[in-house]
Parts: structure tokens; C-alpha cells; sequence
């Protein structure tokens, strides 16, 4: 087995990559706050897993894992020592001074980068036939953190679980409500691809000691497919569902906003999946309503975007915008999809006010 070096930025989200890879038997740096960095150092990491046929969650502590966990500051790490980074913090988050600073120091070391934001980072949209970048700007916190990436050596990751961090819990425990599969894209290299069918080959060959004296199949795999529209299929849950619970009277879960009009989520959702298959996607990259209708009845949180506008972030990642944007660069638009995007707009605005 080739043991790799990963350097994840964002402990809370990312945790749960980093978790399956330290199993794998990789060695993962978290890039997080220094309390969190403190934290980490001393107990770990700790993801609740739930486990289908067993009735209780069983618990990966990175302290018990063959890889090595650890976590520092974003001023302290060199990335020059890593054979992949995973972007894993909140778009908005990228323009923090030291942040943004270890990303040109990523971009110049020239290492592969995956995201698993829901937010597609710029130099990705360029890879995508039939996306203006240029004319997407305009969507993110500051589209110059980004110019220091080259295209081709960033791909994306759908991320597809769902997962907490409970605000009553320590900031190195997460809790996945929903143990679905990160989908990954190919890096424009094959060299750099070869490196996620190795970390996907071993996190399927995880076996967890239950402490019973059976091996048991984790679930939350890595999958690396073909198409660059893989992770695309987000797009269509994140339409229907994240962004539809911000309403006008506050935050709902997901399970309501997709489940209270079924109808209206399932027109939001196909006339995103259109607009994916008209940028270039086959039916095969995407995931059917009634797929996503069924595991958002599991979902009865509202989604972290909620969460956040609700309480009075005045910068959240901007899906609904940028699926706006682009598909007015195909001559498509939806009623629906404005007025999300209006709502949202206006939360923001209000919250950027209280904040000044």
C-alpha cells in the first residue's frame, strides 16, 4: 500500500474524509482555528457513524486508526510535503488572510486539490465545457482567492453525506445523519487521478473491529468516476432542498422543505437536472428525484446554509446564484429559482446591515 499525506482545510465537514482516510491508513493534516488544532492534537478526531443493522452508531476515533490524524493553523502548514488537498471549508471562508494565504502557497507547490464544498471552486467551472467562468465572478465571497489554481489541477467532490457537528457536543466529535457516498470527479491527469482510486480502493477495504469480534463494511465510501459532472448532481438536492429551507418566516428542515410540496421540489430539482444535462451530463451522473425524496425524509434538520442565514452570517456559499448565473448563459431561467435566490439576497443584506 502507497501511504499518502492529505492535507485537509476545514476540520468540521472535513473530519469525516479525514476519518475514512486515517482508517484507509493514510496520514491527514486538519487545518482548522487553534482551538480546534488544540483540541484535535490532544483527543482526536470522533465521527458518529451510523451503521445499517446496527442499532447504534458506531464511533471512529482517530486516536484507534493505522493512519496519522493531526491538525495546525493554516500560517504553520507546508503544503509542499502533500500528495493531495481537500477543500472542505465554507466558500466565504477562503478569503480569511491565512486561509487565503496557505491556498497560494497550495497553488504554488502545484498540488492536487478536491473540493468537497458544495460550492464548485472557480478554476472547476473552467474545466466544464459550456460554463462561462468569467461570467460567475460575481457568485463567490472573492473570486481572486481562486486565480492562484490551476485548472487542471483541481477536480471536485460531490458531498454527499450529511453531517452535524452538535452545538452541545465538543468541536471534535461529528455526528453523519446521512451515510452516503463522496463522488469524485477525474483530475485533468491521469497521474493525479490514480492517486483517488488508491484512497478510494482503500477506504473500501476498511474493516471495523465493532469490539464483538466481528469486522464490519463501513458505510460512506469514495467514489471516482469519469465524468466531470458527477458532483453536478448536487446541484439539483441542493436547489430543491438546502436552499428551500429559508423561508420568509425562518429556517425549516429539509425533510419539510423537499416533503411539504413535493410537487414544487420536484420542478425545482428537473429543471436543474436540465440544466446539467444541457451543459453536457448524461442521465447516469445524476440521482432521480424519488431518490432524493426518499432519503430527504431522514433529513429533519434545516441544512447548514439555513442554519447560517438564520443566524446572521452575512456571507454564505452562493449555489443558488451561481446555478442562476449559468443557466441564464444557456437562455434557461425558472420563477422558482429567482425567488430563492431573491430571499436569500435579502436575508443577507439584512444581516450584513446588523453586522455593520
Amino acid at each position: 500500500m502507497h501511504r499518502h499525506r492529505v492535507l485537509v482545510l476545514g476540520a468540521s465537514y472535513g473530519s469525516l474524509l479525514a476519518s475514512k482516510l486515517v482508517f484507509a491508513g493514510h496520514d491527514v493534516t486538519l487545518v482548522c482555528l487553534p482551538a480546534q488544532a488544540d483540541l484535535i492534537g490532544r483527543e482526536g478526531a470522533r465521527v458518529h457513524l451510523p451503521v445499517r443493522g446496527r442499532s447504534e452508531a458506531v464511533v471512529l476515533d482517530s486516536r484507534t486508526a493505522p493512519g496519522v490524524l493531526s491538525a495546525d493553523v493554516p500560517e504553520a502548514v507546508d503544503p509542499a510535503g502533500y500528495d493531495l488537498v481537500a477543500l472542505a471549508m465554507q466558500e466565504p471562508q477562503y478569503r480569511a488572510g491565512s486561509v487565503r494565504d496557505l491556498l497560494a502557497r497550495v497553488g504554488a507547490a502545484r498540488i492536487p486539490c478536491m473540493s468537497i464544498m458544495n460550492m464548485p471552486p472557480l478554476p472547476y467551472l473552467e474545466r466544464i465545457p459550456g460554463v462561462d467562468a468569467s461570467a460567475c465572478r460575481g457568485c463567490y465571497a472573492d473570486p481572486a482567492v481562486w486565480d492562484v489554481l490551476d485548472p487542471a489541477l483541481v477536480t471536485m467532490c460531490s458531498p454527499d453525506p450529511q453531517a452535524v457537528r452538535p452545538p452541545e457536543e465538543p468541536e471534535n466529535v461529528l455526528h453523519v445523519r446521512l451515510p452516503t457516498n463522496f463522488k469524485a470527479a477525474p483530475f485533468a491527469a491521469g497521474e493525479h487521478t490514480a492517486i483517488l482510486r488508491r484512497l478510494e480502493a482503500d477506504v473500501d477495504a476498511i474493516r471495523f473491529d465493532a469490539g464483538d469480534g466481528t469486522q464490519i463494511e463501513l458505510p460512506v465510501k469514495l467514489r471516482v468516476r469519469d465524468s466531470l459532472f458527477v458532483p453536478l448532481a448536487k446541484w439539483s438536492m441542493l436547489l430543491a432542498g438546502n436552499y428551500r429551507c429559508i423561508t420568509p418566516a425562518g429556517p425549516r428542515a429539509i425533510r419539510e422543505a423537499v416533503h411539504a410540496d413535493l410537487d414544487a421540489a420536484r420542478a425545482v430539482y428537473e429543471w436543474v437536472q436540465a440544466l446539467c444535462l444541457d451543459l453536457g451530463a448524461a442521465d447516469e451522473d445524476l440521482v432521480p428525484f424519488a431518490k432524493y425524496a426518499t432519503a430527504a425524509e431522514g433529513l429533519a434538520n434545516p441544512s447548514s446554509v439555513a442554519r447560517a442565514v438564520f443566524a446572521g452570517v452575512p456571507d454564505v456559499e452562493r449555489v443558488d446564484r451561481l446555478v442562476r448565473t449559468i443557466a441564464a448563459g444557456r437562455g434557461m431561467r425558472s420563477d422558482a429559482v429567482d425567488e430563492i435566490v431573491a430571499l436569500v439576497d435579502s436575508r443577507l443584506e439584512a444581516n450584513a446591515a446588523v453586522a455593520a
